[in-house]
């Protein structure tokens, strides 16, 4: 199935192009303190390595937008600040290089304000993400259409519409768009509203998504139909977790949306009575393994050493092992027996040497 991306107007969020038939982009939010450069430009390292195209700061005080410049200097990827409430910190967030900003221009302090924030990033050609969550609807639209929901987002939509009028009208349309809920229906029926009426590049996400398992199918059920609706420009997996997590997830939708394709894919069986490996353990320390590689691999861990290789006929490379023993093989063949606790050593290591090969 050929996704037809709808068409968006084009923006550059440092050298990168977002919108109009551009790869849609994978993006997270550090964790750590803004104002620890160190803690934060270690973070990023790890999340480019993963796969991260665009990453975005809290910026909550003053501290935290002049870290902006040191954290900018020790990264590769475009630098978002994350603006709420004070229009001073978005001034001064782009003033230390932020690329891009993204605030609510309804809570950033009215019309004079947000005129100032918007002659800054026109200054330093920073693109304006406008975010509209549920919770931060403003109340006059709340009594006109009452509380989110799959059959009236209505608010969201009107919400984030009124707001990028407002920095349209302040002279700037370098403009993204995000309408975020937590509630799955609801995001989809928001952004599919949404994108009949605008062309503005959109940022897809379900916000407060929550943990791993919850989190990864929340984000993964309502992105996966946006994405093959063919809305959406840049996207984050929001997870109560390690941010290296939400790229993993984030990569593993565009594969199985054959939108996007970034390093290894791993196949790996469900386990059973006649597994006698800690599987688990291998798949876990596998998977993590590959997160860094970029070539196309089908990588196949299996419990069964004799079934093993023949289930996962079609993987590149792969291991098997059971009852003290172990197997590696290419192409269903197997290449390599070994004793159980050299088989992941080993298997890594011909990951590495396989990498290097590119």
């Amino acid at each position: 199935m050929n996704i037809s991306r709808k068409p968006t107007r084009v923006i550059a969020v440092g050298g990168l192009a977002i919108g109009g038939g551009h790869p849609i982009a994978v993006q997270s939010m550090t964790n750590t303190r803004t104002d620890d450069v160190a803690a934060t430009v270690a973070q990023i390292h790890r999340l480019e390595a993963a796969g991260c195209e665009l990453i975005r700061v809290a910026v909550p005080d003053q501290a935290s937008a002049r870290a902006i410049a040191g954290i900018r200097a020790g990264i590769h990827i475009p630098l978002i600040a994350d603006i709420h409430f004070d229009y001073r910190l978005a001034i001064a967030a782009l003033e230390h290089g932020a690329q891009g900003i993204r605030i609510n221009p309804g809570n950033i302090g009215g019309a004079k304000k947000l005129t100032a924030v918007v002659a800054a990033a026109k200054a330093h050609q920073a693109p304006i993400r406008v975010g509209v969550n549920s919770g931060s609807i403003e109340a006059g639209l709340l009594q006109k259409y009452g509380y989110p929901s799959p059959e009236c987002p209505d608010a969201l939509i009107e919400s984030a519409l009124n707001n990028v009028r407002l920095v349209e009208e302040a002279g700037w349309d370098e403009i993204k768009i995000s309408i975020k809920s937590p509630d799955v229906l609801t995001t989809v029926s928001a952004y599919r509203r949404l994108a009949a009426v605008t062309d503005y590049p959109l940022h897809l996400g379900v916000t407060e998504a929550g943990g791993l398992i919850a989190g990864t199918v929340k984000s993964s059920v309502a992105l996966g139909l946006l994405l093959s609706d063919g809305i959406g420009d840049t996207f984050r997996i929001s997870l109560t977790r390690d941010p290296v997590e939400e790229i993993r997830v984030a990569w593993e939708l565009l594969r199985a949306l054959k939108i996007r394709e970034r390093g290894p894919e791993l196949i790996s069986c469900p386990t059973c009575g006649r597994t006698g490996i800690d599987l688990f353990a291998l798949a876990e320390a596998v998977e993590r393994h590959i997160q860094t590689m970029r070539r196309p691999l089908k990588v196949a861990v299996m419990g069964c050493p004799v079934n093993g290789p023949g289930e996962a006929k079609e993987a590149d490379i792969g291991l098997a092992g059971g009852h003290g023993t172990g197997i590696i093989f290419k192409k269903s063949q197997v290449v390599r027996r070994l004793p159980e606790e050299r088989l992941l050593p080993e298997f890594l290591a011909e990951l590495d040497r396989i990498e290097r090969e590119v």
